[in-house]
């Protein structure tokens, strides 16, 4: 029987892999307290339903940056897709063209990037690392936009790679099959060296990672693409301001699905003074915690113009290939129509801050 709800396909997905590489997908980085944060904070907030109202069409399709989505959902970015199922990239971006859903690639995805436009049949971004080797980014950059990427997505709290407890007790190394193929290998050697009691993720970040980079470093990307700039991981009022006045085309409030910084809130806790701040300006977008068509209610309502989803699209890959990512993704969809009609929302218009009751607070748990 097919799983009927998004969390169950997270189990099915921990049978199907080894133990690291499982631990690679689901842990967080410290405690993981933010990990367990994301998810517990949206099913602490309640929803205000209106009754009524005519719901026998609830519209959930939208734009963002031009492109046609068949509902604000779209795919985070995530690396080395064939650790997870050899279909990789490709299963993945083919599920989010048939749901009509956002696809943001990997710089460190496992499957070529033209390959992966050739496969695409919906909007397309690719997601950036700042490296120290900066001709490497533009090289990037430039094979983004002849494929006919739309976005860029820079990553921008990541400056290295958090501590990330599961992968050191694992020492995980990335394998044979999940190279990071769009980036010369040279540049990707230490994250497929094993060496006890750490992680090769995290050496290699430390290594090629460029620590450095100011807001200043933006006008020299901006000057080298055409291509929209998004910056995902911005939690703070203050840095989204400085966002607007850099020009940037888009935020993604993200805390890294709980692998940076541990100890910082929920996304959907940072999303309402991010959206306050930027007062429209631009595209807000949020990733992190949601599992159900429920939590993207409470984002767009809170917010956000789309939410973005992780692991569990990977979960349905791990289980199933294209058909499991797809059927995340649809579940998600069907799931927000149902929350709009019985909340009284026909409309993604209608969804605001009034469809929110006041959150149910208990302490998380470190």
């Amino acid at each position: 029987m097919k799983p009927l709800r998004v969390p169950d396909y997270a189990d099915l997905a921990r049978s199907c892999l080894a133990a690291d590489v499982a631990g690679y997908l689901n842990g967080g980085a410290g405690a993981e307290w933010t990990l367990r944060a994301n998810e517990s904070a949206y099913s602490a907030i309640p929803l205000r339903p209106r009754v009524l109202t005519d719901v026998e069409r609830c519209a959930t399709a939208t734009t963002l940056l031009g492109a046609d989505l068949a509902a604000p959902i779209g795919v985070a970015p995530m690396a080395y897709h064939r650790l997870f199922h050899p279909d990789g990239e490709i299963g993945t971006v083919r599920a989010a063209g048939a749901a009509g859903a956002l696809f943001v690639a990997s710089m460190f995805a496992s499957t070529d990037l033209a390959e992966i436009a050739a496969a695409a049949t919906g909007p397309l971004w690719l997601q950036l690392y700042w490296l120290r080797d900066r001709g490497a980014v533009l090289e990037l950059v430039g094979r983004a936009a002849e494929a006919g990427y739309g976005a860029l997505a820079l990553t921008v709290d990541t400056p290295r790679v958090a501590r990330r407890y599961r992968d050191l007790r694992s020492g995980f190394t990335l394998p044979a099959h999940a190279r990071a193929v769009n980036v010369d290998a040279a540049l990707m050697a230490t994250s497929h060296v094993a060496e006890a009691g750490t992680s090769a993720i995290e050496r290699h970040s430390l290594e090629r990672f460029d620590p450095r980079i100011t807001w200043a470093d933006l006008a020299w990307l901006r000057e080298r693409t055409a291509l929209p700039l998004v910056l995902k991981g911005i939690l703070t009022a203050e840095d989204a301001e400085l966002a607007v006045r850099h020009g940037v085309d888009g935020i993604i409030v993200s805390n890294h699905g709980g692998r940076q910084l541990d100890g910082v809130p929920a996304t959907i806790d940072a999303l309402p003074e991010v959206v306050d701040a930027v007062g429209g300006g631009l595209p807000v977008l949020v990733d992190g915690g949601v599992r159900t068509g429920s939590d993207v209610l409470k984002a767009l309502a809170v917010g956000a113009d789309t939410v973005l989803v992780g692991r569990p699209v990977l979960w349905g890959l791990a289980h199933a290939g294209t058909e499991g990512a797809q059927d995340v993704l649809q579940t998600l969809r069907e799931e927000l129509e149902e929350a709009m009609a019985l909340t009284g929302r026909p409309t993604l218009a209608h969804l605001d801050r009034s469809v929110l009751g006041t959150p149910n607070r208990t302490p998380y748990h470190h």
